[in-house]
Protein backbone atom coordinates (compact mmCIF):
# COMPACT_ATOMS: atom_id res chain seq x y z
CA UNK A 1 0.00 0.00 0.00
CA UNK A 2 1.27 3.46 -0.80
CA UNK A 3 1.57 6.00 1.59
CA UNK A 4 2.46 9.66 0.10
CA UNK A 5 2.26 13.23 2.20
CA UNK A 6 -1.29 15.20 2.21
CA UNK A 7 -0.03 18.39 1.25
CA UNK A 8 2.10 16.81 -1.77
CA UNK A 9 -1.09 14.24 -2.68
CA UNK A 10 -3.63 17.44 -2.83
CA UNK A 11 -1.68 19.21 -5.34
CA UNK A 12 -0.99 16.05 -7.23
CA UNK A 13 -4.49 15.59 -7.36
CA UNK A 14 -5.56 19.46 -8.16
CA UNK A 15 -3.28 19.15 -11.16
CA UNK A 16 -4.49 15.81 -11.95
CA UNK A 17 -8.12 17.35 -13.10
CA UNK A 18 -6.17 19.88 -15.36
CA UNK A 19 -3.77 17.39 -17.42
CA UNK A 20 -6.70 14.50 -16.99
CA UNK A 21 -9.08 17.23 -18.57
CA UNK A 22 -6.20 18.32 -21.49
CA UNK A 23 -6.35 14.38 -22.30
CA UNK A 24 -9.89 14.49 -22.54
CA UNK A 25 -9.71 17.11 -25.02
CA UNK A 26 -7.45 15.32 -27.02
CA UNK A 27 -8.95 12.21 -27.07
CA UNK A 28 -12.42 13.45 -28.10
CA UNK A 29 -10.60 15.17 -31.26
CA UNK A 30 -9.57 11.93 -31.88
CA UNK A 31 -12.93 10.18 -31.53
CA UNK A 32 -14.15 12.69 -34.04
CA UNK A 33 -11.80 11.99 -36.14
CA UNK A 34 -12.00 8.17 -36.46
CA UNK A 35 -16.22 9.36 -36.67
CA UNK A 36 -14.85 11.05 -39.94
CA UNK A 37 -13.31 8.69 -41.28
CA UNK A 38 -16.68 6.14 -40.61
CA UNK A 39 -18.20 7.42 -43.12
CA UNK A 40 -22.26 6.97 -43.88
CA UNK A 41 -23.99 5.28 -40.26
CA UNK A 42 -25.13 6.06 -37.14
CA UNK A 43 -22.67 5.00 -35.06
CA UNK A 44 -24.23 6.06 -31.77
CA UNK A 45 -21.63 4.38 -29.85
CA UNK A 46 -19.22 6.40 -30.76
CA UNK A 47 -20.83 9.39 -30.95
CA UNK A 48 -21.74 9.02 -27.35
CA UNK A 49 -18.23 7.75 -26.54
CA UNK A 50 -17.39 11.33 -27.80
CA UNK A 51 -19.90 13.51 -26.47
CA UNK A 52 -19.39 12.26 -22.69
CA UNK A 53 -15.06 12.53 -22.97
CA UNK A 54 -15.65 15.69 -24.17
CA UNK A 55 -17.80 16.42 -20.59
CA UNK A 56 -15.45 14.84 -18.58
CA UNK A 57 -13.30 17.45 -19.74
CA UNK A 58 -15.49 20.18 -19.09
CA UNK A 59 -16.39 18.67 -15.67
CA UNK A 60 -12.86 17.97 -15.08
CA UNK A 61 -11.87 21.65 -15.46
CA UNK A 62 -15.12 23.04 -13.68
CA UNK A 63 -14.09 20.97 -10.31
CA UNK A 64 -10.10 22.67 -10.55
CA UNK A 65 -11.44 25.97 -10.94
CA UNK A 66 -14.40 25.96 -7.95
CA UNK A 67 -11.49 24.34 -5.74
CA UNK A 68 -9.60 27.35 -6.09
CA UNK A 69 -12.70 29.59 -4.63
CA UNK A 70 -13.67 26.75 -2.22
CA UNK A 71 -10.65 25.66 -0.99
CA UNK A 72 -11.98 24.70 2.64
CA UNK A 73 -13.82 22.18 0.94
CA UNK A 74 -10.78 20.51 -1.15
CA UNK A 75 -9.97 18.15 1.65
CA UNK A 76 -13.42 16.64 1.20
CA UNK A 77 -12.90 15.49 -2.06
CA UNK A 78 -9.65 14.55 -2.09
CA UNK A 79 -10.51 10.81 -1.37
CA UNK A 80 -12.75 10.62 -3.71
CA UNK A 81 -10.39 12.10 -6.50
CA UNK A 82 -8.40 9.36 -5.33
CA UNK A 83 -10.62 7.12 -6.64
CA UNK A 84 -11.83 8.64 -9.70
CA UNK A 85 -8.57 9.86 -11.81
CA UNK A 86 -6.46 6.98 -12.07
CA UNK A 87 -9.22 4.78 -13.67
CA UNK A 88 -10.52 7.81 -15.78
CA UNK A 89 -6.81 8.62 -16.78
CA UNK A 90 -6.38 4.38 -17.75
CA UNK A 91 -9.11 4.61 -19.79
CA UNK A 92 -8.09 8.09 -21.67
CA UNK A 93 -4.82 6.34 -22.24
CA UNK A 94 -6.14 3.16 -23.57
CA UNK A 95 -8.41 5.40 -26.03
CA UNK A 96 -5.25 6.54 -27.31
CA UNK A 97 -3.65 3.35 -27.38
CA UNK A 98 -5.90 1.85 -30.05
CA UNK A 99 -6.51 5.10 -32.00
CA UNK A 100 -2.70 5.13 -32.97
CA UNK A 101 -2.70 1.45 -33.74
CA UNK A 102 -1.67 1.58 -37.61
CA UNK A 103 -2.02 -2.06 -38.43
CA UNK A 104 -5.67 -1.05 -38.64
CA UNK A 105 -7.79 0.26 -40.42
CA UNK A 106 -9.75 3.38 -38.42
CA UNK A 107 -13.15 1.04 -38.51
CA UNK A 108 -11.64 -2.24 -36.71
CA UNK A 109 -9.67 0.27 -34.17
CA UNK A 110 -12.85 1.61 -33.13
CA UNK A 111 -14.26 -2.23 -33.48
CA UNK A 112 -11.43 -3.66 -31.15
CA UNK A 113 -11.59 -0.35 -28.73
CA UNK A 114 -14.88 -0.66 -28.41
CA UNK A 115 -15.21 -4.34 -27.71
CA UNK A 116 -11.98 -5.05 -25.97
CA UNK A 117 -12.75 -1.87 -23.57
CA UNK A 118 -16.09 -3.24 -23.14
CA UNK A 119 -15.26 -6.74 -22.13
CA UNK A 120 -12.03 -5.71 -19.83
CA UNK A 121 -14.83 -3.84 -17.81
CA UNK A 122 -17.58 -6.99 -16.97
CA UNK A 123 -19.38 -5.48 -19.91
CA UNK A 124 -19.89 -2.13 -19.07
CA UNK A 125 -19.88 -0.24 -22.68
CA UNK A 126 -17.33 2.33 -23.76
CA UNK A 127 -19.95 5.74 -23.33
CA UNK A 128 -21.78 3.94 -20.41
CA UNK A 129 -18.51 3.90 -18.42
CA UNK A 130 -18.11 7.80 -19.56
CA UNK A 131 -21.37 8.14 -18.07
CA UNK A 132 -20.32 6.51 -14.91
CA UNK A 133 -17.19 8.76 -15.12
CA UNK A 134 -18.96 11.81 -14.97
CA UNK A 135 -21.88 10.99 -12.80
CA UNK A 136 -18.83 10.65 -10.36
CA UNK A 137 -17.80 14.08 -11.32
CA UNK A 138 -20.72 15.78 -11.12
CA UNK A 139 -21.65 14.43 -7.59
CA UNK A 140 -18.26 15.93 -6.76
CA UNK A 141 -18.74 19.14 -8.16
CA UNK A 142 -22.20 19.39 -5.74
CA UNK A 143 -20.22 18.31 -2.86
CA UNK A 144 -17.69 20.78 -2.98
CA UNK A 145 -20.30 23.74 -3.69
CA UNK A 146 -22.62 22.21 -0.89
CA UNK A 147 -25.90 22.00 -2.72
CA UNK A 148 -28.59 21.13 -1.46
CA UNK A 149 -29.02 18.20 -4.28
CA UNK A 150 -26.55 16.58 -3.32
CA UNK A 151 -27.17 13.00 -2.62
CA UNK A 152 -24.68 10.54 -0.84
CA UNK A 153 -26.72 7.54 -1.79
CA UNK A 154 -25.95 8.11 -5.31
CA UNK A 155 -22.39 9.03 -4.71
CA UNK A 156 -21.94 5.39 -2.58
CA UNK A 157 -23.18 3.42 -5.02
CA UNK A 158 -20.67 5.32 -7.58
CA UNK A 159 -18.04 4.78 -5.37
CA UNK A 160 -18.75 0.91 -4.93
CA UNK A 161 -19.09 0.68 -9.01
CA UNK A 162 -15.59 2.69 -9.64
CA UNK A 163 -14.35 0.97 -7.61
CA UNK A 164 -15.12 -2.57 -9.19
CA UNK A 165 -14.10 -1.48 -12.24
CA UNK A 166 -10.36 -0.54 -10.94
CA UNK A 167 -10.59 -4.06 -9.31
CA UNK A 168 -11.81 -5.58 -13.00
CA UNK A 169 -8.68 -3.03 -14.64
CA UNK A 170 -6.20 -4.50 -11.96
CA UNK A 171 -5.75 -0.74 -10.50
CA UNK A 172 -4.06 -0.86 -7.27
CA UNK A 173 -6.49 0.64 -4.12
CA UNK A 174 -5.67 3.96 -3.71
CA UNK A 175 -2.69 5.44 -1.17
CA UNK A 176 -2.83 6.42 2.22
CA UNK A 177 -2.47 9.78 2.54
CA UNK A 178 -0.38 10.77 5.84
CA UNK A 179 -0.62 14.01 8.03
CA UNK A 180 -3.96 14.64 5.94
CA UNK A 181 -7.67 13.89 6.02
CA UNK A 182 -7.54 10.63 4.80
CA UNK A 183 -9.10 8.95 7.89
CA UNK A 184 -12.76 9.39 7.67
CA UNK A 185 -13.21 10.63 11.04
CA UNK A 186 -10.30 13.19 10.89
CA UNK A 187 -11.62 14.78 7.62
CA UNK A 188 -13.05 18.04 8.33
CA UNK A 189 -11.58 18.17 11.82
CA UNK A 190 -11.76 20.99 13.69
CA UNK A 191 -7.99 21.58 14.15
CA UNK A 192 -6.96 20.98 10.94
CA UNK A 193 -6.94 24.84 10.47
CA UNK A 194 -8.72 23.95 6.91
CA UNK A 195 -12.57 24.05 8.19
CA UNK A 196 -12.67 25.93 11.09
CA UNK A 197 -16.28 27.38 9.71
CA UNK A 198 -17.87 24.51 8.46
CA UNK A 199 -20.86 23.83 10.52
CA UNK A 200 -20.35 19.80 12.20
CA UNK A 201 -23.85 18.91 10.78
CA UNK A 202 -22.20 19.85 7.70
CA UNK A 203 -19.40 17.91 8.28
CA UNK A 204 -21.20 14.75 9.72
CA UNK A 205 -23.01 14.41 5.74
CA UNK A 206 -19.53 15.19 4.34
CA UNK A 207 -17.76 11.76 5.53
CA UNK A 208 -18.34 8.39 3.83
CA UNK A 209 -20.36 5.92 6.04
CA UNK A 210 -17.56 3.39 7.86
CA UNK A 211 -20.40 0.25 7.35
CA UNK A 212 -23.93 0.84 5.39
CA UNK A 213 -26.48 -1.29 7.63
CA UNK A 214 -29.85 -1.96 5.32
CA UNK A 215 -33.70 -1.41 6.69
CA UNK A 216 -36.21 -3.18 5.65
CA UNK A 217 -40.25 -2.19 4.58
CA UNK A 218 -38.79 0.76 2.88
CA UNK A 219 -41.19 3.20 2.03
CA UNK A 220 -41.66 6.16 0.79
CA UNK A 221 -40.70 9.73 2.34
CA UNK A 222 -43.96 11.89 3.05
CA UNK A 223 -43.86 15.84 4.00
CA UNK A 224 -47.42 16.62 5.18
CA UNK A 225 -46.77 20.75 5.53
CA UNK A 226 -48.38 22.77 5.72
CA UNK A 227 -46.05 24.02 2.74
CA UNK A 228 -45.36 27.45 0.95
CA UNK A 229 -43.34 28.67 -1.89
CA UNK A 230 -39.88 29.59 -0.61
CA UNK A 231 -39.29 32.63 1.37
CA UNK A 232 -36.61 32.19 3.78
CA UNK A 233 -36.89 34.31 7.37
CA UNK A 234 -33.61 34.22 9.57
CA UNK A 235 -35.19 36.52 12.45
CA UNK A 236 -35.02 33.70 14.95
CA UNK A 237 -31.74 32.81 14.19
CA UNK A 238 -32.38 29.30 15.38
CA UNK A 239 -32.15 25.80 13.99
CA UNK A 240 -34.60 24.28 11.52
CA UNK A 241 -35.49 21.92 9.20
CA UNK A 242 -36.48 22.57 5.68
CA UNK A 243 -38.42 20.06 3.50
CA UNK A 244 -38.97 20.65 -0.05
CA UNK A 245 -41.28 18.65 -2.23
CA UNK A 246 -42.64 19.37 -5.78
CA UNK A 247 -45.87 19.60 -7.23
CA UNK A 248 -47.03 19.94 -10.99
CA UNK A 249 -43.07 20.66 -11.28
CA UNK A 250 -43.07 23.48 -8.78
CA UNK A 251 -41.36 23.16 -5.69
CA UNK A 252 -43.00 23.46 -2.30
CA UNK A 253 -41.18 24.14 0.67
CA UNK A 254 -42.20 23.31 4.85
CA UNK A 255 -40.09 24.74 7.12
CA UNK A 256 -39.75 23.87 10.94
CA UNK A 257 -37.30 25.64 13.46
CA UNK A 258 -36.35 22.60 15.72
CA UNK A 259 -37.78 23.67 19.06
CA UNK A 260 -41.43 23.12 17.26
CA UNK A 261 -40.78 19.58 16.61
CA UNK A 262 -40.63 16.08 17.96
CA UNK A 263 -39.12 12.90 16.59
CA UNK A 264 -39.89 8.89 16.96
CA UNK A 265 -38.79 6.32 14.96
CA UNK A 266 -41.31 3.61 13.29
CA UNK A 267 -38.95 0.71 11.74
CA UNK A 268 -36.81 2.28 9.07
CA UNK A 269 -38.55 5.59 9.21
CA UNK A 270 -38.39 8.56 11.56
CA UNK A 271 -41.29 10.67 11.99
CA UNK A 272 -41.42 14.36 12.72
CA UNK A 273 -44.72 15.65 14.74
CA UNK A 274 -45.12 19.11 15.22
CA UNK A 275 -48.06 21.51 17.66
CA UNK A 276 -51.31 21.95 15.58
CA UNK A 277 -52.49 25.46 17.07
CA UNK A 278 -56.01 25.46 14.99
CA UNK A 279 -56.61 21.68 15.84
CA UNK A 280 -54.74 21.81 19.20
CA UNK A 281 -52.93 18.82 18.44
CA UNK A 282 -50.00 16.93 17.57
CA UNK A 283 -50.00 16.75 13.82
CA UNK A 284 -47.40 14.62 11.58
CA UNK A 285 -45.43 17.28 10.01
CA UNK A 286 -42.79 14.33 7.58
CA UNK A 287 -42.17 10.62 7.86
CA UNK A 288 -38.54 10.40 6.82
CA UNK A 289 -37.41 6.99 5.59
CA UNK A 290 -34.25 5.85 5.53
CA UNK A 291 -31.99 3.23 3.78
CA UNK A 292 -29.64 2.31 5.92
CA UNK A 293 -29.67 2.66 10.50
CA UNK A 294 -26.34 4.61 10.05
CA UNK A 295 -28.21 7.17 8.59
CA UNK A 296 -31.13 7.32 10.52
CA UNK A 297 -29.32 7.29 13.58
CA UNK A 298 -27.15 10.62 12.13
CA UNK A 299 -30.47 12.37 11.51
CA UNK A 300 -31.74 11.31 14.51
CA UNK A 301 -28.41 12.57 16.76
CA UNK A 302 -28.23 16.14 15.08
CA UNK A 303 -32.25 16.46 15.47
CA UNK A 304 -31.52 16.22 18.97
CA UNK A 305 -28.57 18.24 19.27
CA UNK A 306 -30.40 20.55 17.75
CA UNK A 307 -33.33 20.99 19.41
CA UNK A 308 -31.38 20.61 22.95
CA UNK A 309 -29.25 23.64 22.18
CA UNK A 310 -31.91 25.88 20.92
CA UNK A 311 -32.67 28.79 23.12
CA UNK A 312 -36.51 28.64 21.81
CA UNK A 313 -36.88 24.89 23.61
CA UNK A 314 -38.78 24.96 26.41
CA UNK A 315 -38.53 21.56 27.13
CA UNK A 316 -36.92 18.03 25.43
CA UNK A 317 -39.77 15.42 25.71
CA UNK A 318 -38.58 12.71 27.27
CA UNK A 319 -40.04 10.45 23.71
CA UNK A 320 -37.11 12.59 22.02
CA UNK A 321 -34.53 11.32 23.94
CA UNK A 322 -35.13 7.63 23.38
CA UNK A 323 -35.09 6.21 20.11
CA UNK A 324 -36.95 3.58 19.65
CA UNK A 325 -35.12 0.13 18.72
CA UNK A 326 -32.22 0.48 20.55
CA UNK A 327 -31.28 -1.90 23.52
CA UNK A 328 -28.61 -0.43 25.88
CA UNK A 329 -25.97 -2.75 26.34
CA UNK A 330 -23.47 -0.56 28.61
CA UNK A 331 -23.23 2.55 30.30
CA UNK A 332 -20.74 4.50 32.54
CA UNK A 333 -19.08 7.84 33.19
CA UNK A 334 -16.23 8.76 30.86
CA UNK A 335 -13.39 12.15 30.95
CA UNK A 336 -13.99 12.93 27.36
CA UNK A 337 -12.06 16.20 26.07
CA UNK A 338 -11.98 17.31 29.62
CA UNK A 339 -15.58 17.07 30.04
CA UNK A 340 -17.60 14.70 32.04
CA UNK A 341 -19.87 12.53 29.49
CA UNK A 342 -21.88 9.91 29.46
CA UNK A 343 -21.13 6.56 27.22
CA UNK A 344 -23.22 4.27 26.37
CA UNK A 345 -23.18 1.33 23.95
CA UNK A 346 -26.77 0.60 22.07
CA UNK A 347 -27.63 -2.63 19.95
CA UNK A 348 -30.73 -1.90 16.92
CA UNK A 349 -33.10 -4.31 17.91
CA UNK A 350 -33.49 -5.01 13.47
CA UNK A 351 -30.37 -4.51 12.35
CA UNK A 352 -28.07 -5.82 15.28
CA UNK A 353 -25.98 -3.01 14.56
CA UNK A 354 -23.83 -1.80 17.86
CA UNK A 355 -22.72 1.62 18.34
CA UNK A 356 -20.95 3.80 21.22
CA UNK A 357 -22.80 7.32 22.08
CA UNK A 358 -21.60 9.75 24.57
CA UNK A 359 -23.67 12.71 25.18
CA UNK A 360 -23.68 15.12 28.17
CA UNK A 361 -23.98 13.70 31.81
CA UNK A 362 -25.43 16.60 33.85
CA UNK A 363 -26.29 20.31 33.29
CA UNK A 364 -29.37 22.09 30.93
CA UNK A 365 -27.46 20.00 27.70
CA UNK A 366 -28.44 16.49 30.14
CA UNK A 367 -28.20 13.67 27.33
CA UNK A 368 -27.60 15.63 24.85
CA UNK A 369 -25.76 13.91 22.02
CA UNK A 370 -21.94 14.54 21.87
CA UNK A 371 -20.74 12.17 19.38
CA UNK A 372 -21.44 8.58 17.97
CA UNK A 373 -19.40 5.81 16.33
CA UNK A 374 -21.02 2.89 14.49
CA UNK A 375 -19.16 -0.41 15.82
CA UNK A 376 -17.67 -2.28 12.67
CA UNK A 377 -16.12 -5.96 11.68
CA UNK A 378 -13.25 -4.32 12.05
CA UNK A 379 -14.40 -4.47 15.97
CA UNK A 380 -13.48 -8.55 15.64
CA UNK A 381 -9.71 -8.19 15.48
CA UNK A 382 -8.15 -8.88 18.41
CA UNK A 383 -6.00 -5.60 18.17
CA UNK A 384 -8.89 -3.27 17.78
CA UNK A 385 -9.42 -2.71 21.67
CA UNK A 386 -6.79 -2.76 24.12
CA UNK A 387 -7.27 -1.59 27.81
CA UNK A 388 -3.73 0.39 28.26
CA UNK A 389 -4.00 1.60 32.13
CA UNK A 390 -6.70 0.63 35.28
CA UNK A 391 -9.47 3.06 33.14
CA UNK A 392 -8.36 3.84 29.74
CA UNK A 393 -8.90 1.90 26.85
CA UNK A 394 -7.73 2.59 23.43
CA UNK A 395 -10.06 1.61 20.04
CA UNK A 396 -7.80 1.41 17.15
CA UNK A 397 -10.37 2.46 14.17
CA UNK A 398 -13.08 4.55 15.34
CA UNK A 399 -15.32 6.62 13.55
CA UNK A 400 -16.77 9.78 15.19
CA UNK A 401 -19.27 11.91 14.17
CA UNK A 402 -19.52 14.74 16.39
CA UNK A 403 -22.58 16.69 16.80
CA UNK A 404 -21.57 19.90 18.62
CA UNK A 405 -18.79 22.52 17.34
CA UNK A 406 -16.57 22.77 20.98
CA UNK A 407 -16.00 18.91 20.90
CA UNK A 408 -11.80 18.25 19.95
CA UNK A 409 -11.34 14.33 19.36
CA UNK A 410 -7.86 15.23 18.33
CA UNK A 411 -7.49 15.48 22.67
CA UNK A 412 -8.58 11.78 23.01
CA UNK A 413 -6.01 11.11 19.68
CA UNK A 414 -2.41 11.93 21.49
CA UNK A 415 -0.87 8.87 21.33
CA UNK A 416 1.74 7.81 18.45
CA UNK A 417 -0.62 5.53 16.87
CA UNK A 418 -3.67 7.97 16.98
CA UNK A 419 -6.12 5.44 18.37
CA UNK A 420 -9.10 7.27 19.63
CA UNK A 421 -8.60 6.51 23.52
CA UNK A 422 -11.60 6.32 26.33
CA UNK A 423 -11.01 7.41 29.62
CA UNK A 424 -13.61 5.76 32.22
CA UNK A 425 -13.87 7.31 35.86
CA UNK A 426 -14.22 4.11 37.02
CA UNK A 427 -11.64 0.81 36.58
CA UNK A 428 -14.73 -1.13 36.89
CA UNK A 429 -16.31 0.50 33.99
CA UNK A 430 -12.96 0.19 31.88
CA UNK A 431 -13.10 -3.78 32.30
CA UNK A 432 -16.51 -3.67 31.43
CA UNK A 433 -16.22 -2.28 28.72
CA UNK A 434 -13.31 -3.96 27.55
CA UNK A 435 -14.91 -7.25 27.88
CA UNK A 436 -18.20 -6.56 26.38
CA UNK A 437 -16.08 -6.13 22.68
CA UNK A 438 -13.33 -8.49 23.49
CA UNK A 439 -14.26 -11.22 26.54
CA UNK A 440 -11.94 -13.41 28.32
CA UNK A 441 -11.14 -16.10 30.37
CA UNK A 442 -8.59 -15.01 32.27
CA UNK A 443 -8.15 -10.89 33.31
CA UNK A 444 -5.31 -9.48 31.26
CA UNK A 445 -2.62 -7.34 32.68
CA UNK A 446 -3.74 -3.34 32.85
CA UNK A 447 0.04 -2.58 33.61
CA UNK A 448 0.06 1.40 32.67
CA UNK A 449 1.63 1.55 29.44
CA UNK A 450 5.26 2.81 28.99
CA UNK A 451 6.30 6.44 28.12
CA UNK A 452 7.19 4.61 24.94
CA UNK A 453 3.48 4.56 23.62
Amino acid sequence: MEMVLGGQLELHLLQGCCLEAERADRVAVQLLGLRNALGEGTHTHLLMTMEEVSISGQLLRELAEYSKVHFSRVPVVLDYLEILLPCLSRSLRDITTYYEDRTLTKENRWRKMYHSMTQEAGGLSLPQRFILYNRFLFLLRELLLRSPNFDFNTMECTRLQLMQLREARGIPPPPIRLNSTIRPDSVLDDDSGIATNIHWAEKIFSLPLPSRTPLKHQQSSKAYGPHAPWSQSGRDRCPYFLLRTFHMGTPWFSLRGAHELCVERNGSSLQFWRWSSSEHCPKMWANLCFMTWEELVLVYCCFLSFKARNSLTVQVANEDLTLWGERKLFQARIVDDGFMHSLIVYEDYMTKGIRLHAAVWDGDLRQCPVWTAFITHQSASPKWIKRVSKTRVRLADIQLYVFCQEYRQQNQRINRAGAFEIRFVSEEAAKRFKELFSPALIDESTATESTQT
